[in-house]
């Protein structure tokens, strides 16, 4: 299973309707498996939608541009932040938060 969280470190709170899409490398091409909006938690846990996790390297693309203009922050300074990661344990849960602010951002191997 893979996850995700996006929180708003400059308001302090989870950040609601953030698009994530969620990829898998095949070779050297990117081919999309999964796509949501982050909830009223800023919790997104149907990134896979049923589908079976399987060895390799994935990334989350998070659309920060919209959220951030849809939070009246005008022309935002990162329009997308990009998390690639690789699986290798595939009974495993990957749980891969972002915390987000207008300049910077961060993330971690959550649980």
């Amino acid at each position: 299973m893979i996850t995700t969280h996006v929180l708003d470190t400059a308001i302090g709170r989870p950040a609601a309707g953030v698009t994530v899409i969620l990829e898998l490398r095949e070779t050297s091409d990117w081919s999309p498996i999964g796509r949501g909006e982050t909830d009223a938690d800023g919790r997104l846990t149907t990134l896979m939608n049923g589908r079976e996790i399987t060895r390799g390297i994935y990334r989350l693309t998070f659309d920060t541009g919209s959220y951030h203009r849809d939070q009246a922050m005008g022309v935002p300074f990162f329009p997308e932040v990009t998390i690639t990661f690789t699986v290798r344990d595939v009974t495993a849960h990957y749980h891969v938060p972002l915390l987000l602010s207008p300049y910077g951002y961060s993330t971690y191997r959550g649980s």
